[in-house]
């Protein structure tokens, strides 16, 4: 079907407010934008302090300001005094109801990520470099849908196809005006659209919010909990354990002995391989694979609650817990292998290793030049001595802050549910891509 053909037919979506019945537009992006110039300055050229000109840069779309871009919620730098403001026309300053895309990514998923301009402040505001300035050419859209439009999966399709390039893509004005754009006729049923997905963006901000309240709480409990160095006592103390004397030094041979069951590798039999995430980012599926396949064939069998490190990646804090769902899972001798000790409840050692006096202590005990090819040495590091409490307040540490890592791991939960969610309704309300070709 040709472009013009496409023009003629107009596309619903399948799922509509029932107040709404007149088809949809069909038009080409450069039919309803415009394209204005921005400038190339480098992150160099700007400031976070003062200025008469804001500026946004390309970087900023990717990582951190909001579909609805409100200058008041966003930290946007201005452009230093010292560069030529002259170049810059005020035809050229971004309004609400602007588009501004991101037109360079290493990434194909967030070529052309799109904001719209929603409120620019006192300051004027322009489009910096790596962007597209678009503006709307004769066609009124309630504010608050055009960033919705561009996120929609039928719009994004069709950027990803525009992009040009092999390592780095890049995206020009010309090819993005080829995008048809489907769209309500009516303003209104815009406005229903965009206030229907704001709200559920704001639940997903709040829930955010909590998320970032609790995990700021946990790691000013963390601090509260354990000693800080010169001292032997924590600042905050679980009432049955205030009468009691200091925290005790010890080896951490005395709390964890290394342990290995070497696997006697089948060719036929299938494993599971695990890795650690660096910054405790706790242990992962690596990939399963029949015994033939698996080259390295010194392998060991782990168990849960073991604690796990990375020879080669504990230097980033590359360790953590076996969770019982890899109970049984294998890893190479690039790994050490420990299990606590009578004395030692494993939950609480594992928040313990994430004091930043245990996190230097990785290091101290891994030899080499250059850090990603540093090898943890685990007989020095089990000689190393900390302060340890008594095994029940280890394990009144350690139910704390579980609890509150089972919040956050809720709290989280429930923010991927919700942005699943949205993509599903995003989906209903606007045409998606086979619907487009067809």
């Amino acid at each position: 079907m040709s472009q013009k053909d496409n023009e003629k037919r107009a596309l619903a979506p399948r799922l509509r407010f029932p107040e709404f019945r007149r088809e949809w537009a069909s038009s080409p992006m450069s039919k309803v934008y415009f394209f204005k110039g921005n400038n190339s300055l480098s992150r160099d050229k700007l400031n976070y302090e003062v200025g008469s000109l804001r500026n946004i840069h390309y970087g900023d779309i990717h990582t951190k300001f909001a579909q609805h871009f409100r200058v008041d919620s966003e930290s946007v730098p201005f452009i230093n005094d010292g560069e030529s403001h002259s170049a810059i026309r005020p035809e050229n300053y971004c309004a609400p109801g602007d588009i501004v895309f991101a037109d360079a990514s290493e990434d194909v998923a967030d070529i052309g990520k799109a904001i719209e301009i929603i409120d620019t402040g006192d300051v004027p505001l322009v489009s910096g470099l790596h962007t597209i300035l678009a503006k709307p050419n004769g066609v009124s859209f309630a504010l608050g849908f055009g960033a919705y439009l561009f996120s929609s999966d039928s719009v994004r399709t069709q950027i990803q196809r525009e992009a040009q390039g092999a390592k780095v893509l890049g995206l020009s004005a010309n090819r993005l005006g080829n995008v048809l754009l489907h769209y309500p006729s009516e303003t209104d049923e815009q406005q229903k659209i965009a206030d229907c997905l704001s709200s559920l963006d704001e639940l997903i901000a709040a829930e955010i919010k909590r998320l970032d309240t609790l995990k700021a709480h946990r790691k000013g409990l963390m601090q509260q909990l354990f000693p800080r160095e010169g001292e032997t006592v924590p600042r905050l103390r679980f009432p049955e354990f205030q009468g009691d004397e200091g925290w005790k030094e010890y080896p951490v041979s005395a709390m964890l002995e290394e342990v290995l069951r070497p696997v006697k590798m089948d060719d036929d039999e299938d494993y599971t391989l695990v890795t650690v995430k660096r910054r405790y980012g706790g242990i992962v599926l690596r990939e399963f694979l029949r015994g033939r396949n698996i080259l390295v064939k010194s392998q060991f069998r782990i168990r849960k609650n073991d604690f796990l490190i990375s020879k080669r990646q504990i230097v980033h804090c590359a360790c953590g817990l076996v969770p019982e769902d890899y109970d049984g899972a294998i890893v190479s001798n690039e790994y050490t292998i420990l299990k606590s000790r009578k004395n030692c409840d494993i939950g609480f050692f594992s928040y313990f290793s994430q004091q930043p006096i245990v996190s230097r202590s990785f290091l101290e005990c891994s030899d080499g030049i250059v850090i990603e090819k540093m090898l943890f040495k685990p007989e020095q590091w089990l000689k190393k001595t900390f302060l340890f409490p008594g095994l029940q307040e280890q394990k009144k540490i350690a139910g704390c802050l579980s609890s509150l890592d089972e919040l956050i791991a809720a709290n989280d939960q429930n923010i991927e549910t919700l942005k699943i969610h949205k993509n599903g309704l995003m989906r209903q309300l606007f045409p998606v891509p086979d619907e487009v070709q067809k």
